[in-house]
């Protein structure tokens, strides 16, 4: 965890440059890379709908979110996807569940998350 769910991409592409996305993912954030998680959504657009990345994690401070997308956008753009919509989904370590378990119950100390 986190993923990075990119929509409207060809497979090729995001396997490209998956490499480098979770390189500097893991460079900003101090996330290790071995969880970052990419995903290619294949969904059929049934509009305009643009390119996106949708970035499912933990909320930060908002200077992290400024970054990750500084750096993220800095990449698809170099790669010639200078309009893609890149935005966050915050999950709640309260409401993320492993092994039937939330990673962190509301009368717990703040753990270390990622």
């Amino acid at each position: 965890m986190p993923f990075l769910r990119f929509k409207g991409f060809q497979r090729d592409f995001i396997s490209s440059i998956s490499p480098i996305i979770i390189q500097e993912f893991s460079k900003v954030t101090g996330v290790v890379q071995q969880k970052v998680k990419i995903e290619l959504l294949l969904v059929e657009q049934l509009n305009n709908s643009p390119q996106s990345l949708e970035i499912l994690m933990f909320p930060r401070d908002q200077e992290m979110h400024d970054n990750i997308v500084q750096v993220l956008y800095t990449i698809l753009s170099e790669h010639g996807f200078p309009d893609v919509h890149i935005f966050f989904i915050l999950l709640s370590p309260h409401l993320y569940y492993k092994e039937g378990q939330p990673l962190k119950t509301k009368n717990e100390d703040p753990i270390s998350i990622t």
